[in-house]
């Protein structure tokens, strides 16, 4: 009795020992560049298997990570127009048959590992199409029903597509959280991007993260602003501020202040290691804001480059290194019209410097920024960022006008050269650099 007494208390102290939960960013994402695609409207085709083609050019172009919109089966019940939302799911284990199957899928995964780089996928928890397996179960205790006991979409929305699930029932969350369980299980998937994640709740994805984290370390990006969904399960949230702002200043309705503003609620805010996705575009916003050409204008480039520099994992749209120039259809099918790849080169210097430089990579593995113009510019960004002996400095024109930026720092003093032209320039304490409209300069340490 006396020896199964101590071998009782060993095991509950053993377990009590067990060490709590840490959330880690993955390392390997550390200077990573981030493109989305859009399977239906990639290729003429529109499947998995056409869009391999492409993979050796996304990786030239200096891509590390691949995020793919919902590749599940569509639902047909309340469907929005002849091919359906991709983001109203009828089977959270299911491949849209439109795209292939889940072997092609499976072989896409493999070959973009192959490329050394890293796949995750859109997750919808927020809702379900209204003829998803669960309600052919009629587990409908596991939605929000109306007053009436029918499904009902997510309330303030015209999602009229999809149902809104219940997150006070544990049996599915559970199902949930097994379901994204499955993806990185069977399709060894590297993460996931999870729709309108501030719409569930945090203890929801707190527990996800702690369990995928059981199979393989996963990278998770949160379509939110929330910093606390940081803590316990999201790498990375979206810069969604910085780019309405950015699209503002584009028209003349605000200015560089405005993203000063971002700058220091970010710092306040979210933790050293959060990473921020910034964007010029996404299907969200061209499909519904327009292309880049249409918001951006004149600034399209320079505000390209500003995502790079700053605080932050940049994100390209398929086609934008194509320059496209037309809203993707959400509903129809709407092909890319690749033509030529007028803006590959663009983004590939930008992405080369990113990656080669350690004062640009993400989070805590980057170099803070330093601003270096005055505090009351309006017109001008210029900024340093510096990580051990990497540092890259920046002149940013966001205006329509010619403009000087008269910066000073004692960082500053130092021989650079052009990221571009690889031209060399030297800089005193005390600078004046003038800049065209919308132009902008950047400058790497030697």
């Amino acid at each position: 009795m006396k020896n199964l007494i101590i071998i009782l208390t060993f095991l509950f102290i053993s377990c009590n020992n067990e060490k709590p939960y840490i959330k880690s960013v993955p390392e390997w994402s550390k200077n990573s560049i981030m493109y989305e695609v859009n399977i239906r409207q990639y290729t003429k085709e529109g499947t998995f298997k056409a869009f391999e083609k492409h993979l050796e050019r996304i990786k030239e172009l200096g891509v590390d990570i691949i995020w793919f919109m919902p590749i599940h089966e569509i639902g047909e019940l309340n469907r929005k127009g002849s091919l359906g939302s991709y983001y109203s799911v009828k089977d959270y284990k299911s491949i849209n048959p439109e795209f292939g199957t889940i072997e092609d899928f499976n072989s896409l995964v493999k070959k973009i590992h192959d490329l050394d780089m890293k796949v995750i996928i859109d997750w919808v928890a927020n809702h379900t199409s209204f003829d998803h397996i669960w309600v052919e179960e009629k587990k409908f205790d596991w939605y929000n029903l109306d007053s009436n006991g029918n499904l009902q979409p997510p309330n303030g929305t015209d999602w009229w597509d999809v149902a809104d699930l219940n997150y006070d029932n544990s049996a599915m969350k559970d199902e949930m959280i097994e379901c994204m369980k499955f993806w990185v299980e069977n399709s060894n998937i590297d993460g996931y991007r999870c729709d309108v994640a501030d719409w569930v709740p945090i203890d929801f994805w707190n527990q996800c993260r702690k369990e995928l984290d059981k199979i393989k370390d996963v990278f998770m990006l949160a379509e939110a602003e929330n910093p606390e969904l940081h803590k316990d399960a999201f790498d990375m949230t979206y810069g969604w501020h910085l780019h309405f702002v950015m699209n503002e200043i584009a028209n003349g309705n605000k200015n560089s202040l405005d993203i000063l503003d971002y700058l220091n609620n970010k710092a306040k805010d979210f933790p050293n290691d959060a990473y921020r996705l910034h964007f010029t575009s996404n299907h969200d916003e061209n499909s519904w804001k327009g292309s880049t050409i249409e918001r951006l204008g004149n600034s399209l480039k320079t505000f390209a480059a500003l995502t790079i520099t700053l605080e932050g994992m940049p994100l390209i749209y398929n086609g934008q290194e194509a320059n496209l120039s037309k809203r993707l259809k959400f509903f129809e099918k709407d092909s890319i019209d690749w033509k030529n790849y007028e803006l590959s080169e663009f983004y590939k210097n930008l992405f080369t410097m990113k990656k080669n430089n350690q004062a640009l990579w993400n989070g805590k593995y980057g170099g803070n920024i330093e601003l270096i113009s005055n505090e009351n510019d309006s017109l001008n960004l210029c900024f340093i960022r510096q990580k051990e002996k990497s540092k890259v400095v920046s002149f940013y024109n966001l205006s329509n006008d010619s403009t000087v930026c008269n910066v000073e720092s004692k960082n500053l003093n130092g021989i650079y050269y052009d990221y571009e032209t690889k031209k060399e320039v030297t800089f005193n304490d005390k600078e004046k650099i003038s800049l065209s409209p919308w132009e902008f300069k950047i400058y790497i340490n030697l």
